[in-house]
């Protein structure tokens, strides 16, 4: 029996290994979510796209602590995999709520060029509208609406941690929530 139930995970990894441990938790079929986009490379002479973490040293893993607690003492090169401990607790992990995550996998999913990345230092957030967007690419998605960088866009957050901005979204496409 399972000392915790699954939850998500924000996760700390040394040395830009999140590549190497993704690929791991995919093999075992443990979920996990890294943020990634496209970035221009040049290899052998030619300008390739290639995938590469937003942010370096982090992956989301939804699985319970007892399983992750295994991976790190038994897989080779992960002991250094750490929990990023909560701000408010510093003996707690953050977890990050299902709706939250969903919200923030469906936005940074897309690996759309246009997507800017905050730290909650970036964006003071004030009250602004909590909405759901009717159409294109994040339909069905939650956040709130702010004007970041000339132009009204949906903030996606993980409360206190981190946070998405998804392109300019037309006012036509989005639906406020009381």
């Amino acid at each position: 029996m399972e000392l915790y139930e699954k939850a998500w995970y924000a996760m700390r990894v040394t040395y830009s290994r999140e590549m190497k441990l993704k690929n791991y938790l995919d093999s075992i079929e443990i979920v996990n979510f890294l943020p990634m986009k496209y970035v221009l490379k040049i290899k052998k002479g030619k300008k390739v796209k290639e995938l590469t973490s937003v942010v370096h040293n982090l992956i989301f893993v939804y699985s319970t602590r007892e399983r992750i607690n295994d991976i790190k003492k038994c897989v080779d090169g992960f002991a250094d995999m750490r929990y990023i401990m909560s701000p408010s607790n510093k003996k707690e992990p953050i977890i990050v709520r299902q709706r939250d995550m969903e919200n923030f996998i469906a936005v940074s999913g897309t690996y759309d060029e246009q997507l800017i990345y905050l730290s909650v230092e970036d964006v003071k957030f004030k009250k602004g509208e909590y909405v759901r967007i009717l159409g294109g690419p994040f339909v069905g998605t939650e956040g709130e609406i702010m004007s970041i960088r000339g132009g009204k866009r949906l903030v996606v957050s993980i409360p206190g941690f981190l946070a998405v901005a998804t392109a300019k979204i037309p006012i036509c496409l989005v639906e406020k929530i009381k």
